[in-house]
């Protein structure tokens, strides 16, 4: 075996990783990049965030042009969607992205070694190359290990995936063609954003939730509204309900469900999108003193496991599973590496994202978590019907909904469900960093008109007296 000596060796190419090994580059550390796949990203660039985003956003640009009416434009011609080429302009941006991942590591000096990544004792990496036989494992000596394999869609027995009628999220992306019917499983984030795409595609689209409303971990008014929403546009939605088997039919799938909408239906095709597992088995753990509890990692609050030396980020460990998590633990770990003086990442601020239409984001407490911690809540909500930048745009339903302490007056959450809700996060977000309150939320300027003042009109709505509604 041949031999390198690395100051930080990092295993997978995510957005946890791949941002570690940049941070690392920046601050001088010779750094290595292990990567099992032959392209840089991980899921969220290739199986995850950015094509099914950019389907979404296909499916809204759809959407607009069979209203162009509404807004006084005549459309010459049928309107029709060459899936062929939605496609391809998905794959398109994915192999933009993965390249520039390439280039910005090999700017800071990154070497990339593809293949199995698996840790042998606390101080080194051996990596095999997949698919190559005969080609003798790399050995690559470290005086850390950064663990960033992330998470595979996780499978359920009454369903086993095939890939071709019953699919995984990954599966979902590469469809041929557009089904005429699909039945969802799961309607947490994953769900409700293919429930959004083939819907607005035109699937008749059924989504199956266990639990009693979507979006389980949002605000209980924010799921309410979400399924109004969805259930207007004529989407299926069963919640209180569980799968109890699917089978293969001549026809797609026989799908029986049990609960509070059980029946059975047959559908084209049948998307699981019950969560993800982490990938932790066949990586070397069992070589260093690592703690795993039903496969995550167990690291403290700088992202170390009880190997010194040995941290673990991302989806492999019981944190938010969020790129932009990933993100910042990466750099966190990076950085303390470096000597550094770092803070742990504040996951009570974690943004929560969900491209569905209408979009939905929130930071920081629910009113009902609120209250269970013992606080003084006060609400303020404000609709999106009573702004006129959503007029303008013609997406009016959904509405900002702020939670905040009474005493003190300190912003405790903020929640979004409506047009762009996940770029109006971003305010909120400033302000729960900075522990601000609804009042300097109000003497904050903002411009008119844009969708943020309905950020504004909810502070004022909090001491009980929103202007325009």
């Amino acid at each position: 075996m041949t031999a390198a000596t690395f100051d930080v060796v990092v295993i997978g190419s995510g957005p946890g990783g791949y941002v570690a090994a940049i941070r690392a580059g920046q601050l001088g550390l010779k750094t290595a990049l292990v990567e099992r796949d032959p392209f840089l990203g991980g899921t969220c660039l290739h199986r995850g965030c950015i094509p099914t985003k950019a389907l979404l956003e296909n499916a809204a640009r759809y959407q607009d042009l069979l209203h162009a009416g509404d807004f006084g434009l005549r459309v010459g011609g049928e309107i029709a969607v060459d899936w062929d080429r939605v496609q391809e302009r998905k794959r398109g941006i994915v192999q933009q992205l993965a390249g520039g991942v390439k280039g910005l590591l090999r700017k800071q000096r990154v070497e990339v070694v593809t293949g199995w990544g698996r840790i042998d004792g606390p101080r080194k990496v051996v990596v095999d190359a997949e698919g190559a036989s005969g080609q003798v494992p790399r050995t690559l000596d470290t005086r850390h290990i950064v663990i960033a394999t992330g998470s595979v869609p996780r499978a359920v027995g009454a369903a086993p995936f095939d890939g071709e009628r019953i699919l995984s999220s990954d599966h979902v992306l590469e469809l041929g063609s557009i089904p005429a019917s699909m039945a969802i499983v799961g309607a947490g984030a994953v769900g409700v954003e293919f429930a959004s795409i083939y819907d607005h595609f035109g699937t008749t689209v059924t989504l199956v939730e266990a639990l009693p409303r979507l979006l389980p971990i949002e605000d209980e008014e924010v799921s309410g509204e979400l399924g109004k929403a969805f259930a207007k546009r004529g989407i299926d939605v069963r919640t209180g309900t569980m799968l109890a088997r699917a089978e293969r039919s001549p026809g797609g799938v026989r799908v029986a469900l049990e609960g509070e909408k059980g029946g059975e239906i047959e559908v084209e095709r049948l998307l699981v999108a019950i969560g993800r597992a982490p990938v932790s088995d066949g990586i070397g753990l069992e070589t260093v003193n690592v703690r795993v509890d039903r496969g995550y990692v167990q690291v403290d609050e700088w992202c170390e496991t009880s190997e010194r030396g040995v941290y673990a980020i991302g989806d492999v460990i019981p944190t938010p599973w969020l790129a932009h998590v990933a993100s910042m633990e990466g750099v966190m770990v990076v950085e303390r590496i470096a000597g550094r003086d770092v803070r742990p990442v504040p996951y009570g601020e974690t943004p929560n994202c969900t491209y569905c239409d209408p979009e939905v984001a929130s930071v920081g407490l629910t009113e009902a978590r609120a209250r269970e911690a013992g606080h003084d809540v006060r609400v303020g909500k404000f609709p999106f019907v009573a702004s006129g930048r959503a007029k303008i745009a013609g997406h009016t339903s959904g509405f900002v909904k702020i939670v905040a302490e009474g005493g003190y007056d300190e912003v405790l959450g903020v929640h979004v469900v409506g047009y762009k809700a996940t770029e109006l996060i971003a305010e909120a977000g400033a302000v729960l960093r900075l522990e601000g309150t609804v009042e300097e939320l109000i003497q904050t300027i903002h411009a008119h008109p844009t969708l943020a003042e309905a950020v504004h009109e909810a502070a004022h709505a909090v001491h009980g007296h929103a202007i325009h509604f």
